[in-house]
């Protein structure tokens, strides 16, 4: 009896959780993933300052040697790999084409090559995953979406092109109607918060760019190794849902998120690189990641027409023109 009626053994309920003490800790792990987020556009960025200190004036040496076609795409690959951007190398081009260092005919199998060469950092980005089988097999399956499309794009356009010059002519009726328009100066987000922190990188290294990738390389394994688990924790029913329903519901809706993203960042390594840790942690599907790299692939192309539309260069307008048309076709 007096056990029943003694007060201190009735069991205290559970404190209720407020809703701000649920939510700190989801909201400091979305602080955590965007500072790994930006360590991992960072690690992007400092690869293509690394690359371009080592090898550009490499890369214009091999671009400016062309003699033939089938040379130009093996240079356009090698030298899109050296510096880690198609958008680069066909900025380059275009910048060549309007000195008279090259003709269209010529710049054309380079832009072609240079689609295959961006797909090198999608690919190196998914061997993070490596140690995870599940994980690895996901994003080495998301890599590889973009560089068969684009080895088969060129196995199937690059035969038309040489014996049609089908790109050519179209390129040439674009160009021919855009010339005067002018250039507008795009400023790419990405760029303006990495840029001033890669500039004060090199400045420390000097002229040592493999110092450089090093870094870039440790902040790549850094950053994606632990993006996995922050989405796999704030990835829950409804953000799943969120995706699904909104951003990548249908393939129209993926292919305009990789088209704008991808003009807005202006590099489809850095685009088609994101979706490897979302499609590792099971936040995408290779349903919704194939669109999406469509999408990159086209607005990758908007550097380089802005590039071309500030020499007011037609031949280089139509260099640039050829690159859109080329991923529209593909």
């Amino acid at each position: 009896m007096s056990d029943l009626a003694t007060p201190h053994q009735t069991p205290a309920p559970e404190p209720v959780r407020s809703g701000s003490a649920r939510l700190l800790p989801a909201l400091l792990k979305l602080l955590a993933l965007l500072a790994l987020l930006y360590i991992f556009l960072l690690s992007i960025s400092l690869f293509g300052a690394a690359f371009k200190l080592a090898g550009k004036e490499f890369a214009k040496q091999l671009i400016a040697t062309t003699t033939n076609p089938v040379i130009g795409l093996m240079i356009g690959l090698l030298a899109t790999s050296l510096i880690q951007s198609s958008s680069s190398t066909t900025s380059i081009v275009v910048g060549m084409v309007a000195g008279g260092a090259l003709t269209v005919q010529g710049a054309i199998p380079i832009v072609m090559g240079a689609n295959i060469g961006t797909s090198v950092t999608n690919t190196m980005v998914s061997n993070t995953q490596i140690n995870r089988k599940v994980e690895y097999e996901r994003a080495v399956s998301t890599a590889f979406v973009h560089d068969f499309f684009n080895v088969l794009a060129v196995l199937i356009l690059f035969p038309l092109q040489y014996v049609t010059n089908f790109l050519g002519r179209a390129a040439t009726f674009l160009g021919e109607n855009f010339q005067n328009i002018g250039g507008l100066n795009f400023l790419s987000p990405v760029k303006a918060f990495t840029k001033p922190l890669v500039e004060v990188l090199r400045a420390l290294i000097g002229d040592h760019p493999w110092f450089l990738l090093i870094i870039a390389l440790f902040c790549l394994l850094f950053a994606l190794t632990r993006m996995v688990k922050s989405l796999k924790f704030l990835v829950v029913a409804k953000a799943e849902a969120w995706f699904d329903r909104y951003l990548f519901k249908t393939a129209v809706r993926a292919f305009l998120v990789g088209l704008l993203l991808t003009a807005m960042v202006q590099s489809s390594s850095i685009t088609t690189s994101l979706a490897v840790p979302m499609a590792a942690g099971g936040l995408l599907t290779l349903a919704q990641i194939f669109p999406y790299t469509l999408g990159a692939n086209i607005g990758t192309t908007v550097t380089a027409i802005l590039a071309a539309l500030v020499t007011g260069n037609l031949s280089a307008i139509i260099v640039a023109f050829s690159h859109l048309l080329f991923n529209i076709s593909g």
